[in-house]
């Protein structure tokens, strides 16, 4: 992926990873349109840097959607990166019945969203150089937390998603998976204090070193990221799982 001169379309980009993730690109040299439900957090994103866009947009809207893509092709013609990152963490006890309100918007979010985004936009990327799909999983996609079970549920199936996403689209867009470890973020309550979180600066310095090398990973991992990504393939899944799931959250 190219580190300078994109445009690059990022959701979820009032908080956290997302806001970092833009402001870092606005600094490289990149156009970044930055799209949320609040536009005020979306504006502090953007405040200070002319190069970040901010435009509202609820990625569990199917015809809001729509109706975006068009209007944003028509503002920003050579748009050549989608950052799928918006998200919903809910934390849930699946062991009783429940109000599956939460369950299914985590869904729509977390999955439909990023189908519908890069269904409404695949066409015009195929036409575009240096063109890019970046996909935001989770370590949760590899070994998951029973107490967001939807959640990673939802994130195990973008990594599937993305796999066969990159396979479809080869030699016409880049398709990159960025699978974050536990990082200190607002995804949860607590969570942007919680200790033995990953600091968040240090996850996006570490982010933006792995997105510069050439070519880029398919998949984006972080060190602390191993803990969980290879946990199957090292033979110790049970064991993590367990830890996982013992551990404060």
């Amino acid at each position: 992926m190219k580190t300078s001169g994109n445009i690059i379309l990022l959701t979820g980009g009032g908080t956290g990873i997302g806001r970092e993730l833009a402001q870092r690109w606005h600094d490289a040299g990149n156009q970044v349109i930055v799209t949320g439900r609040t536009l005020a957090s979306l504006e502090e994103t953007a405040k200070g840097r002319p190069g970040i866009h901010p435009m509202a947009l609820d990625v569990t809207d199917a015809g809001a959607i729509a109706a975006f893509a068009k209007d944003i092709l028509a503002r920003f013609p050579a748009l050549n990166v989608l950052v799928n990152n918006a998200g919903v963490m809910p934390l849930e006890d699946i062991s009783v019945p429940r109000d599956l309100a939460r369950a299914e918007a985590c869904v729509v979010t977390n999955l439909l969203g990023p189908i519908r985004m890069t269904d409404a936009l695949v066409a015009h990327l195929r036409e575009q150089e240096g063109a890019a799909i970046v996909n935001v999983s989770s370590g949760l996609a590899f070994v998951p937390l029973v107490g967001a079970a939807v959640y990673s549920a939802t994130k195990a199936a973008i990594h599937s998603w993305t796999d066969s996403l990159r396979f479809a689209l080869k030699g016409s867009v880049e398709v990159i998976e960025l699978a974050p470890p536990a990082v200190q973020t607002e995804l949860t309550p607590g969570q942007s204090t919680r200790e033995g979180y990953m600091p968040l600066d240090a996850f996006i310095d570490e982010v933006m070193g792995l997105i510069a090398q050439q070519p880029t990973p398919e998949l984006i991992g972080v060190e602390r990221l191993g803990f969980l990504r290879n946990a199957e393939a090292e033979g110790r899944y049970a064991q993590t799982f367990a830890a996982l799931n013992a551990a404060p959250h």
